[in-house]
């Protein structure tokens, strides 16, 4: 059974930051790429930002200089450090492995870029 539990979304006015964590439970973890997707309201899901089990990153161009994804296979823990936020990244942001499993989705966390 693996479960995917993300936390640390907010409001947080437009230049602000904030840093996602990702807790999973389960064998899967350390041997999968792990990824960052977001769905704004009548978007479709997209994905922000994977991390190799090594540690090889990759960004999607919106957010590219701003997000920092980063793991901890020990603790089966992957954050992501969102600086320079902006309105346009409001959305409820999940994790889950690369390429996504339907019944890895968690509930997500909000988060609202506003002032």
């Amino acid at each position: 059974q693996v479960q995917l539990v993300e936390s640390g979304g907010g409001l947080v006015q437009p230049g602000g930051s904030l840093r996602l964590s990702c807790a999973a439970a389960g064998s899967i973890f350390s041997i999968h790429p792990m990824g960052w997707y977001r769905q704004a309201p009548g978007k479709q899901r997209d994905l922000v930002a994977y991390i190799t089990s090594g540690g090889r990153t990759n960004y999607a161009d919106s957010v590219k200089g701003r997000f920092t994804i980063s793991r901890d296979n020990a603790k089966n823990t992957v954050w992501l450090q969102m600086n320079s936020l902006k309105p346009e990244d409001t959305a409820v942001y999940y994790c889950n492995t690369i390429p996504n499993v339907e019944k890895y989705w968690g509930q997500g966390t909000q988060v609202t870029v506003s002032s």
